[in-house]
């Protein structure tokens, strides 16, 4: 039997709470461009389950990968690292 993997885990920001125990985390990366070495920011959303509906607009989480969930969801959130004030 095969080693399973270790899990992905993202930080980001949870940009909107209004679905039940779903919220939608902003991960954001930056990195030099290959051939213009230039900074290149990006950014990309992500709906996680949140099942005790704990996230809320502006809390910085970590994200864990998990199976799917529904058609969008393929995360859950690990822990709220820091609240939003």
């Amino acid at each position: 039997m095969a080693a399973t993997a270790r899990k992905v885990t993202k930080i980001g920001i949870v940009v909107s709470d209004k679905m039940d125990k779903t919220a939608v985390i902003e991960v954001k990366r930056q990195f030099i461009h290959p051939l213009y070495k230039k900074t290149v920011r990006k950014h990309k959303k992500f709906k996680a389950h949140d099942s005790e509906n704990e996230c809320h607009i502006g809390d910085v989480v970590e994200i864990q990968e998990c199976r799917p969930l529904s058609k969008d969801k393929r995360w859950t959130v690990s822990r709220i690292i820091e609240k939003s004030k």
